[in-house]
């Protein structure tokens, strides 16, 4: 949820666009882990280096991921950028309905199994429950990436140009700063965000559907609401709040 939210935040942060759509392009990258990991390549590497099969099949999903993210902003949020928020709005909702349909065409509408990236290893326990070696890298893996995001928008130049944007689209403009391709990296960085964090939750939940991303996307709609929309930190606090008390 932290994961999902930071992607939200971020894109509402820079264009003020709930992304709907966000959630399925979660569900786009556990498929393409799924589709990676069962070609015969994969295979036989996941028989004798697992780790490295599974870093490849994150790397392959969040390439895919990012690829998909930047190819919606130019084609379906670019030509929009003036017009009322409420037509960015039913679009991104349009493009999630679209996502899961080519999901099911592609792969059918029932489920798959997802394959085992992080092994099944209990860590400790936390009075009756137990805590496995897949939660704690989750909330590991959100907190560092939370550290670098905030890191790499507060001192770097497209960081900086990400602020820009966000505090003034026009003022920006006029100091040289590519408005468009500033957006496209948001969204793009986003999109990683949402393929690292279908690694975690599908592996949660074992299997991977049309409509995966749906309700984790909503969780993490609200988990950035809870801490603040805009707020990076806050996405984070916002998502572990809502998975710790589930």
């Amino acid at each position: 949820y932290a994961l999902i939210a930071l992607g939200y935040t971020m894109v509402y942060g820079i264009v003020q666009l709930i992304n709907f759509a966000h959630g399925d392009i979660m569900m786009v990258g556990a498929y393409s882990i799924y589709w990676i990991m069962t070609t015969s390549l994969m295979k036989a590497i996941a028989e004798t280096q697992p780790v490295l099969a599974g870093v490849v099949s994150v790397l392959f999903a969040v390439v895919v991921c990012v690829a998909l993210g930047v190819f919606v902003d130019r084609v379906a949020y670019k030509p929009l950028r003036n017009a009322p928020r409420i037509s960015a709005l039913i679009t991104a909702i349009g493009i999630s309905i679209a996502l899961e349909i080519i999901a099911q065409l592609v792969f059918g509408s029932g489920q798959v199994n997802f394959p085992t990236i992080v092994p099944k290893v209990t860590l400790f326990k936390v009075g009756r429950r137990s805590i496995n070696l897949l939660e704690v890298l989750t909330f590991a893996v959100s907190v560092l990436l939370m550290i670098a995001l905030t890191l790499f928008v507060q001192t770097t130049r497209t960081g900086k140009a990400m602020r820009a944007v966000s505090e003034d689209q026009g003022a920006a403009m006029l100091m040289g700063v590519n408005v468009d391709k500033t957006i496209s990296i948001t969204f793009g960085i986003g999109c990683a965000l949402a393929a690292i964090g279908s690694v975690f939750y599908a592996q949660k939940v074992y299997y991977v559907t049309p409509l995966l991303g749906m309700l984790p996307g909503l969780k993490a709609f609200v988990a950035a609401v809870l801490g603040g929309i805009g707020s990076i930190p806050g996405a984070v606090l916002g998502g572990f709040i809502i998975g710790i008390a589930e």
